[in-house]
């Protein structure tokens, strides 16, 4: 590992407490010239490192860098040896996971980029994704079940957000079914699961769940300004992502999916109110009134009763 990675893994481990530039080297057993070089490095790279004589290296609380190191050391340790890549800009990084899966990457790989120039989302449509600003994640899962019992992978990373902002940044967003996340009527996050099948066995060989996140975010291209939103609050991303990413492996490995349900439906949006949604090219209105233990949205109308498996409503009135 470069002195520079080293350094920013250091300081990061004591975030917020000074650290001497010769302890620095001691541990690593390099100059304090080395160390002073890869702070400067450090520095320039967006790290809000404060030097002072006698006290030594600082790295400052609101220090925001994604990075691969920062990620791993905010990981449980469980999953501390799991492969994790950061990118400064890539196209998409569910793109870049389903690569990694293919390649033979294993269950649990963590892909985020600071920027992606081609997010993608539900039905084809794009994530504006700019830089410094948002989380941009991939998980890769290999659940090797039938498809049946990965229904709920997209739920999971949907409370994963919602607990991981209301536990690090204080803030209570809710899930608008299936996948969208909103606060204060308006998006933060959304979420997409693309599964790579065996046609053969009827398994589910790896799913990748990609979640793209609203940080700090203030300016959004005209199509999507009335309805989009950030968190608004500081959020330290690498921390972040970590926290996110170990709460839906943790809820990968459960079977007994009761508490992630019940958490799922206390965090909907859409309950008990009007909405409307396709069906067979025309468009219905019905009240959600329920979801059910497959995680569809089972709606009321003059038709009767009927529950959604995947497809995009809208909530009468907003939020």
């Amino acid at each position: 590992m470069a002195v520079k990675n080293e350094v920013a893994a250091l300081l990061e481990q004591r975030r917020g407490t000074a650290v001497s530039g010769q302890e620095l080297a001691d541990m690593l057993g390099v100059s304090r010239a080395a160390v002073w070089k890869a702070v400067k490095q450090l520095q320039d790279e967006g790290y809000r490192i404060s030097a002072a004589t006698n006290r030594g290296y600082l790295l400052e609380n609101e220090t925001d860098v994604l990075s691969a190191d920062g990620i791993r050391l905010n990981l449980p340790e469980r999953y501390r040896e799991l492969p994790v890549e950061v990118y400064r800009s890539v196209g998409s990084t569910n793109t870049e996971a389903k690569a990694a899966a293919l390649r033979g990457m294993p269950h649990g790989t963590i892909i985020a980029a600071d920027e992606q120039t081609a997010g993608r989302g539900r039905f084809g449509k794009s994530f504006y994704s700019p830089a410094r600003s948002g989380l941009y994640m991939s998980v890769i899962l290999k659940p090797q079940k039938p498809v049946s019992d990965c229904t709920l992978i997209t739920a999971a990373a949907a409370c994963a957000v919602t607990d991981s902002l209301e536990e690090l940044c204080g803030v209570h967003a809710g899930i608008k079914w299936v996948n969208d996340i909103f606060l204060n009527g308006r998006k933060i996050s959304g979420i997409l699961t693309e599964a790579i099948s065996d046609f053969e066995s009827g398994t589910v060989e790896e799913v990748i769940v990609g979640i793209g996140l609203n940080i700090s975010t203030t300016e959004f291209p005209q199509d999507i300004a009335p309805v989009a939103g950030a968190v608004g609050v500081f959020a330290e991303r690498s921390r972040l992502c970590a926290d996110i990413a170990a709460k839906i492996l943790d809820s990968a490995a459960r079977d007994d999916h009761a508490e992630l349900l019940r958490k799922y439906r206390e965090r909907s949006l859409v309950l008990g109110r009007e909405v409307t949604f396709l069906k067979d090219g025309a468009l219905h209105t019905g009240k959600a009134v329920s979801i059910d233990d497959d995680g569809r949205l089972v709606i009321s109308s003059e038709n009767g009763t009927e529950a959604l498996r995947s497809g995009e409503i809208s909530v009468v009135g907003g939020f």
